[in-house]
């Protein structure tokens, strides 16, 4: 019954908005796709942001030496047309001859070389920075067409960070020495992707135009708009009223209820984000808490009903998972162990724990209030005495850091990466505070894989390292993700597996 009246208040909504609006109508009219996004756009330059958001603007805006392909996880040519590597610690990578940049300045080898070696050098504070420290040593022409990367170690993981993270800019971009601009393409932006930037007013409007100079495959609409747009009401409204042709991150009830109706299509896919919950196994906020006891690690895994979490609070093609990654991705074997849903065997492993009263736990959480709530209630309903504290991410990060929690919420997307390695590393280097584990033999394990080459030899590893987190229980795996969309019914937008918004991909029907 409410969902009929919600969605009549819609139908209706969108008569009113329609009649009263005097705003430039989306759509395949004037041949300008217009989109929403909550988060504010403040600049352009990947090489220096993160989130969701910013990578979804680079792939219109910018141009990688290789690409993903999303549906077989194979990395092909972009910029470049091919590699060969020397020995396993020097590749070389052939250039296209007839990539340009949005002013039509050719790319040549010494911007690559240029845009690499700046991108590893401290003074350019890059947040791509981390990704090349990794492994480049140093970027070197070798010929006009061909650029030669000399590697600090074996590092199987070259051509995915090529393909994630490094957008060329132009020799000399940044500047040198006194006179470094960080912030040289924060505005006014010069890639070489399929779109280039016409207009950009900082956390309000961007205006993009299809660069007839791309050397790849051209979009099928000549123009983008991207609006900053913080509440998803007026979103909803925008889109009902012809305002805007595409919204994400959108509530699940919301996207089915609009979804409904003709004014709009639910589109729902796959999204390689992953939640779970790290436990403090390691003792950093108390070296004999319970938390310390494998038993009571098990016992949370129990009692948590995932499956219906995954269902009733995330929706679309969520679904419950037991391993610390996503299934989905290389290397994330699923013969791990899985604790299924049985609050009186969470119950009993408390009790032989020594916990048959419970124990007061004050679980951190930032995102999806109502699966923190749904977790903190499946946690008291076996006994154990919850405080939930819900806060922003950089509260949590602090807290976090100071080793001040001890069991969180949190979530990973990889970046859109399909391998364990996008999220092992982050989460269970020996250096890192979301390490919560204290384990250093499974630190150890977790970087060995990225010191071969041998894919069948990393597979192996990161089987054996999923493995001996699930027996562990250092984590309670929850659920993957769901991407929701709302649509314009002109808009053909592609879903694709990996849950990275490819608006380059949309066209007309």
């Amino acid at each position: 019954m409410q969902k009929r009246r919600w969605r009549s208040f819609c139908a209706a909504g969108a008569a009113a908005l329609a009649l009263a609006t005097g705003t430039v109508q989306a759509g395949p009219t004037d041949d300008t796709l217009r989109v929403a996004m909550a988060e504010e756009i403040l600049n352009l330059d990947y090489n220096y942001t993160t989130k969701r958001e910013y990578i979804i603007l680079s792939q219109l805006t910018d141009a990688t030496l290789f690409d993903l392909d999303p549906v077989t996880q194979e990395y092909k040519p972009s910029i470049a047309t091919g590699y060969a590597w020397a020995d396993e610690r020097t590749l070389d990578v052939t250039l296209r001859d007839d990539v340009t940049f949005h002013d039509g300045t050719p790319l040549t080898a010494e911007d690559v070389a240029y845009t690499y070696n700046w991108i590893n050098d401290p003074d350019s504070e890059s947040n791509a920075s981390g990704v090349v420290d990794r492994w480049l040593d140093n970027a070197e022409v070798t010929s006009p067409n061909t650029v030669r990367f000399h590697l600090k170690s074996v590092y199987p993981l070259v051509l995915r960070d090529m393909a994630n993270r490094i957008m060329i800019r132009k020799t000399g971009t940044y500047g040198e020495g006194a006179t470094i601009d960080r912030d040289a393409m924060a505005s006014a932006l010069i890639g070489t992707g399929p779109y280039k930037v016409v207009s950009f007013e900082p956390g309000t409007e961007l205006v993009l135009a299809r660069y007839d100079g791309y050397f790849g495959e051209k979009p099928a609409i000549g123009s983008v708009v991207v609006r900053n747009i913080p509440d998803i009401g007026t979103q909803q409204a925008e889109l009902m009223s012809g305002g805007i042709d595409w919204m994400f991150k959108v509530p699940l009830d919301l996207a089915e209820s609009l979804g409904a109706t003709p004014m709009a299509q639910h589109l729902s896919g796959p999204d390689l984000r992953v939640g779970f919950l790290v436990l403090d196994a390691g003792g950093y906020t108390d070296p004999d808490g319970p938390l310390t006891n494998v038993l009571v690690r098990r016992a949370i895994n129990h009692a948590l009903n995932t499956p219906d979490m995954a269902k009733y609070l995330i929706g679309g093609s969520a679904q419950a998972i037991h391993t610390a990654c996503h299934p989905a991705q290389f290397g994330c074997d699923q013969g791990a162990a899985a604790y299924p849903y049985d609050p009186a065997k969470a119950k009993a492993l408390l009790a032989e724990a020594g916990y048959p009263d419970g124990f007061p736990l004050e679980l951190w959480a930032y995102r999806d209030k109502a699966a923190s709530e749904a977790i903190a209630a499946d946690l008291t309903a076996v006994g154990i005495d919850v405080t939930l504290r819900y806060v922003k991410l950089e509260s949590l990060n602090q807290a976090r850091a100071a080793r001040e929690i001890a069991a969180y919420f949190g979530t990973w997307g990889s970046g859109g990466t399909a391998d364990t390695a996008a999220i092992a590393r982050i989460h269970f280097d020996a250096e890192s505070d979301r390490n919560l584990s204290g384990d250093t033999a499974l630190a150890d394990l977790v970087l060995s894989a990225e010191q071969t080459a041998d894919q069948e030899k990393r597979k192996a590893i990161y089987s054996e390292a999923i493995g001996k987190i699930a027996d562990q229980a250092y984590w309670a795996p929850l659920f993957s993700y769901s991407a929701n969309y709302l649509v314009s019914p002109h808009l053909d937008f592609p879903l694709d597996p990996d849950g990275l918004p490819r608006l380059q991909k949309s066209s007309w029907k």
